[in-house]
């Protein structure tokens, strides 16, 4: 089977990986996935003169809208994955919503990561309870071999006489404002100022490009915060390693990579108290949540004062991933799936 496979794929951001992961499970069952840019076709117009030329038997999608929109012309059957801001912002456009309805009512299957999406999509589109499938990412760690911390500090702009002592807080996200990277920018400063050990560290693509100066300005002018250039995958893995903890501050989540990466490395997770964190962080078992910037550092202060509150977020937090994020039901899941569209 020949399998057309549509995503955001802004290098180094979630949803690439995520789609990338996907593709290579499709491939190991013996098809063909061709994996193509949202940002490559106008209109759905364009997807179906390429499907009328090539030969492709059946099409995927991350995404409902942003993706989704465009397979509504296609002759051939297609599935469907929920990106996460379909559901937390995209329903809230009215022109919008009815386009995802029309993709969710065409698709063969649909595919959210957690029980709450599956709810919010059923809550706000046609209810289409029988075809939504409830499959979490699959999440599996690789540090790169050769990582040099120093280096990492130094070309983020951290000087500091004492590196060895600093705490280092690392927000992960593509700048974006749906990822809100400057929302603990002023308080975390203030406390930096208080104890200069504390210093935060956003990393991630370039996104929105007007988004990107307006953060890069207030970096600039903010003390004890800093900006770092996007790495590879196994770079950020081995920079989450080194740590002190990994950051969210989203004003809304799918399910965020970052965090279950960062679970899984055996690294402290403070995310913001949304629905697609709480998710997957369960307050002072997996990880900690904070409602406020000021939560946040208290929140921070007690990860750093109470050592067994430490280990055991660490510890519960590689254990839930071990158990509800694995690759193997991940990839299981999606060649089933994929499977009944040649069923079509």
């Amino acid at each position: 089977m020949k399998l057309l496979f549509l995503a955001c794929l802004s290098p180094k951001t979630g949803n690439h990986t995520t789609a990338e992961r996907i593709r290579s499970y499709i491939e190991s069952a013996g098809h063909t996935c061709e994996l193509r840019d949202t940002k490559e076709f106008h209109s759905s117009a364009d997807v179906a003169d390429l499907l009328s030329r090539s030969p492709f038997e059946g099409a995927l999608a991350i995404h409902l809208f942003k993706a989704g929109r465009l397979l509504l012309d296609i002759q051939v059957p297609f599935g469907v994955i929920f990106g996460g801001t379909d559901i937390n912002e995209d329903v809230k456009v009215e022109q919008n919503r009815v386009v995802m309805e029309q993709v969710l009512l065409k698709a063969r299957f649909a595919v959210a990561f957690t029980e709450k999406l599956k709810e919010e999509a059923e809550l706000f589109l046609v209810s289409q309870s029988s075809k939504i499938y409830i499959q979490p990412q699959g999440i599996h760690t690789k540090e790169t071999e050769t990582f040099y911390w120093m280096e990492f500090l130094r070309s983020s702009g951290v000087r500091s006489d004492h590196v060895d002592q600093l705490r280092v807080f690392l927000l992960v996200c593509g700048l974006r404002r749906v990822k809100d990277p400057l929302y603990l920018v002023q308080v975390f400063s203030a406390w930096h100022c208080e104890n200069q050990q504390n210093v935060l560290i956003i990393i991630g693509p370039k996104i929105d490009p007007v988004f990107t100066a307006e953060v890069e300005a207030v970096v600039k002018r903010t003390t004890g915060v800093f900006l770092a250039r996007e790495r590879s995958q196994q770079e950020l893995h081995a920079a989450m390693k080194k740590c002190f903890a990994v950051v969210n501050s989203s004003v809304s989540e799918g399910m965020s990579a970052a965090i279950l990466e960062a679970m899984d490395l055996r690294v402290p997770v403070l995310a913001r108290n949304i629905p697609g964190n709480t998710a997957v962080v369960q307050h002072e078992v997996t990880g900690l949540l904070y409602s406020s910037p000021q939560e946040f550092v208290h929140q921070s202060q007690r990860l750093l004062s109470d050592r067994e509150l430490r280990e055991r977020v660490m510890r519960n937090g590689k254990l839930y991933v071990e158990e509800h994020h694995s690759v193997k039901q991940e990839r299981e899941t999606y060649q089933r799936l994929v499977d009944t569209l040649l069923s079509a």
